[in-house]
């Protein structure tokens, strides 16, 4: 269009004055001092020191970066014709995060010549899951984007089991989950522009190929164009970049998401020019990230990481993108496994007989590096074991309750307390409690995290009703809510205080800290809640027929659906402040109660509630054994378990269009 030259000039003129802007930040030196060591002089003061090797080489970062990630985020929105792709939903970034994580920790001779090809390798990796999960002819549509979520999800889970089980050796990788643009010299500057080069080739080679790929698949291959190498290609170059990128300054989200939506909004229509302009807003959303996180440093004893920062300006507006981009053909295809016509009448027994085996196994099994052994617990071993079962119990009941009510209520066999965001809620409340208040993660009331949860679902009522509660709108607002706690979660750690392996450790969902007390409150708020739900569960039957047929019936529906709610919020609250988020129960348990054939709400209701109990049971005492001494938290094996069966539901649902 005759106005790109001019969009691109203002584009470049901007950046050009928000870069001289963002050095005044902190800055005491004057302007014509600035300018003098600019062209040369030599630095004589601390000022002058500080100037020249930690906020020109940051400014410099900054645009370099930002720059990068816009530009591969365009290019990867291009290749998949899905404006909601980038490094952040496509689980690139967590791939490239855990990469890091196992060489520092197995490698660490290694680690400083190996860094950028190994980040690659772990982003590939990840890619190639999601390519595979998701299925070639879903890449235009949301189910990439909920593969690249599950995945970010198990590698997360990943990452924070190496972390926990190696704490002497990963504590220099906390800085790369948190993205800081901090430099104290120009050698990380040095280090990372030829590595960047290669952006060049796909500036002069792209656009055209991108051209082809418009007409779709077969219409580039009509005309010549090798579609699967040439992506193959070009996304390796992307990911070359991004993972150059976040071995320099660690995963920062977002800028990649949002930059070409921005671009197509002002007017880039052709590929290069799409490019093109995503790289100046890259750079200028970047540079004006990290001047908000310099800025609010100067008022807060932290020094805020720019990805934290870009976390919170990224998750609200990811939600708004959601809201305009979804379509009608936006939508999920979930082909649920077959289930019996029935409930056999020796279920129920057989599920409360496994629990009371898993429990008899959990207290009398000794494990031993001598070899294990069964025996009647001690004083000693009772006091410890009897919480960790009882929390692992009614922790599991709880959170299969919340997801069987949530997919009856908004009509979605994908709502689940994490999918959702639910359970975010509560650990952004808890975690971010600790971290600005100073309050111990451990000693946070089930208020504070039952506020969080609460928030989350106002979030979803008030977004999702436009898509009636669509699987596309929730999990969008899933995964925006999730990225910015796990940004949150990540300047707590960068932090390096004494509370950083607390909160993972807590984070990773586990029952070891868990006090006689804190067990018998959450056995008697579990109890209550399920003696409600079951005793209302007319209400859930109702409204599973349709909200007008009960209606008709004489229920208030929306007046139920906020009891319901909260009940949802009263559950979700009291597991994750009690030991941690779980993920996936919520959304295991349900499905696998009416495979049993529990179709009826409340014998649905009640096998989910079993299940769930089994499952945490099972993975809490696996946890304790698998690798004793050392323990895995059952929460990351929960979620290994889980995630694993969530995928497997994407890869039949794709099988089956």
């Amino acid at each position: 269009m005759t106005y790109v030259p001019f969009l691109t000039l203002g584009l470049g003129l901007g950046l050009g004055l928000l870069a001289a802007g963002s050095l005044q930040i902190g800055n005491d030196v004057t302007l014509a001092r600035q300018i003098d060591l600019l062209f040369g002089t030599p630095a004589e003061e601390f000022a002058d020191f500080a100037f020249v090797y930690a906020q020109l080489p940051r400014m410099v970062m900054a645009v370099m970066v930002g720059a990068m990630l816009g530009l591969v985020g365009s290019l990867m929105q291009q290749l998949t014709q899905n404006s909601l792709t980038s490094p952040l939903t496509l689980g690139t970034s967590s791939g490239a995060w855990l990469a890091l994580i196992i060489l520092n920790v197995w490698f660490p001779d290694n680690a400083a010549d190996l860094q950028a090809l190994v980040a690659m390798v772990g982003a590939m990796s990840a890619l190639l899951l999601v390519i595979t999960i998701a299925g070639p002819r879903n890449m235009t549509g949301l189910p990439l984007v909920l593969a690249g979520m599950v995945v970010n999800i198990l590698l997360g889970a990943l990452a924070t089991a190496i972390i926990l089980l190696n704490e002497q050796y990963a504590q220099n990788v906390f800085i790369w989950g948190a993205g800081d643009l901090t430099q104290n010299g120009w050698e990380w500057v040095q280090w990372l522009w030829p590595r960047l080069t290669v952006s060049v080739l796909i500036l002069l080679f792209a656009p055209r190929v991108l051209t082809l790929m418009r007409l779709g698949h077969q219409g580039a291959a009509a005309r010549g164009l090798n579609v699967i190498p040439m992506f193959i290609l070009l996304i390796g170059l992307g990911l070359w970049l991004v993972a150059a990128s976040i071995t320099a300054v660690g995963v920062i989200s977002f800028i990649g998401l949002l930059t070409p939506n921005i671009a197509r909004a002002v007017g880039a229509r052709t590929p290069r020019t799409e490019l093109l302009v995503s790289m100046f807003l890259g750079s200028l959303l970047l540079l004006l990230t990290d001047s908000a996180a310099l800025w609010l440093s100067q008022w807060t004893t932290d020094a805020l990481p720019s990805g934290t920062t870009a976390a919170a300006i990224g998750a609200p507006a990811l939600i708004w993108f959601a809201r305009r981009k979804l379509k009608a053909q936006d939508q999920l295809s979930i082909k649920l496994p077959p289930s019996s016509d029935r409930l056999a009448t020796a279920t129920l027994p057989v599920l409360g007989l496994m629990i009371i085996g898993l429990a008899a196994l959990s207290l009398t099994y000794h494990p031993a590096e001598s070899g294990a052994s069964f025996a009647l617990p001690g004083d000693y071993q009772w006091a410890l074991r009897w919480p960790r079962l009882l929390t692992a119990l009614c922790a599991g009941v709880g959170l299969a309750l919340a997801g069987t009510i949530l997919q009856r209520l908004i009509y979605n066999p994908l709502a689940s307390p994490d999918i959702l965001g639910i359970s975010a809620g509560a650990t952004f409340a808890l975690v971010a409690s600790s971290i600005f208040l100073g309050n111990s993660i451990f000693a946070a009331g089930s208020l504070t995290a039952f506020i969080g949860s609460m928030a989350v679902l106002a979030v979803i009522l008030l977004l999702g009703r436009r898509h009636q509660f669509a699987p596309s709108s929730m999990i969008l607002i899933g995964i925006a809510v999730s990225a910015l706690i796990e940004a949150l979660v990540q300047f707590a750690l960068a932090r390096g205080t004494e509370d950083s392996y607390s909160i993972i450790s807590w984070l990773a969902g586990s029952t070891y800290r868990v006090t006689p007390e804190k067990a018998l409150l959450l056995m008697a708020v579990v109890a209550a809640l399920t003696a409600f739900t079951l005793a209302t569960s007319r209400w859930l039957t109702l409204i599973s027929a349709g909200r007008k047929f009960a209606s008709a019936r004489g229920l208030n529906v929306q007046l139920t659906s906020v009891i319901l709610l909260g009940v949802v919020a009263l559950l979700c609250g009291s597991v994750t402040a009690t030991m941690g988020p779980v993920a996936f129960i919520g959304l295991l348990a349900p499905h696998m109660a009416v495979m049993l054939g529990a179709k009826v709400v409340k014998s649905q209701l009640t096998v989910a509630a079993l299940v769930g109990g089994c499952l945490m049971v099972f993975a809490d005492w696996l946890g304790q054994v698998m690798l004793y001494p050392m323990q895995i938290a059952a929460g990351t094996l929960v979620s290994v378990i889980g995630g694993s069966y969530f995928l497997l539901l994407l890869i039949r649902g794709r099988s089956h269009t």
